[in-house]
């Protein structure tokens, strides 16, 4: 299951925090980690 974009959000959100605990930056980034992802751009051909 992955974690939803509000949840992916909040997650950030601790660990840009200065006073998180160590645990709670494990679990946010867990949650970030099973975020889902966006797709890259393919690579633009030179002509």
């Amino acid at each position: 299951m992955t974690t939803s974009k509000k949840d992916a959000s909040l997650a950030s959100k601790i660990l840009r925090k200065l006073g998180s605990s160590p645990a709670q930056k494990s679990v946010a980034g867990s949650d970030l980690s099973q975020a889902k992802k966006k797709p890259t751009p393919a690579p633009k051909k030179k002509k």
